[in-house]
């Protein structure tokens, strides 16, 4: 059975700073996200044992422990590319054409992003997603690592609103993290990710 893996980071731990510290990328990379990566294929591992053995009595909580990890996952492989140290400024293109359709304009895209970041109650993410049934683009609040969204919606801009992504450089004051991370806003990246959600979510719905 394939085992999933920690990404490498694309730059290193401080490339970020000042916006986000080395310490925060080293523990949030190395530690966090490497959990995550180990109790998804924990859970894989577990579920396959349960499906050998024909004792499905615990399958319950492995399907929820495979969803949240394998939420975790997913999410940080994604954000890690989201950020670049060269990032920064506004988007270009068609990913700011469809931001301008979509939002209204960027100005107005970043405010409801960040008004639903620092509005998620608890643990989540902020996420800029395609929406195959509508085509179109939408934000949406994902609790934890894995509820509160649409299914069949792809991510192309996340970002983490997890105490353990920015408390240890801003507190708990969300409003600064987010802020500082507009700066390291890879678009580049997420142009990328907008261009390949729209052309393979052609015909899934």
């Amino acid at each position: 059975m394939a085992k999933y893996t920690l990404p490498d980071l694309p730059y290193d731990y401080a490339a970020l700073e000042p916006h986000i510290s080395g310490k925060i990328m080293q523990l949030h990379h190395d530690k966090h996200h490497q959990a995550y990566v180990t109790a998804a294929n924990t859970a894989l591992d577990q579920l396959a044992e349960a499906r050998e053995t024909g004792n499905l009595a615990n399958v319950n909580k492995l399907e929820k422990d495979l969803a949240f990890n394998l939420g975790g996952h997913v999410n940080h492989s994604i954000f890690w590319t989201n950020l670049s140290p060269d990032g920064g400024g506004q988007p270009e293109g068609e990913l700011a054409a469809a931001i301008t359709e979509f939002f209204g304009s960027f100005e107005k895209f970043q405010a409801h992003f960040t008004a639903a970041a620092t509005g998620i109650q608890g643990s989540g993410w902020a996420v800029l997603s395609w929406d195959p049934v509508g085509e179109q683009l939408i934000i949406q609040q994902l609790f934890d690592q894995q509820a509160n969204t649409a299914m069949g919606t792809i991510p192309v801009f996340q970002l983490d609103m997890w105490e353990h992504a920015f408390y240890l450089d801003y507190l708990n004051v969300k409003a600064d993290y987010v802020k500082a991370v507009w700066n390291i806003a890879n678009w580049e990246n997420v142009a990328q990710r907008f261009s390949t959600a729209r052309e393979k979510a052609i015909g899934l719905v």
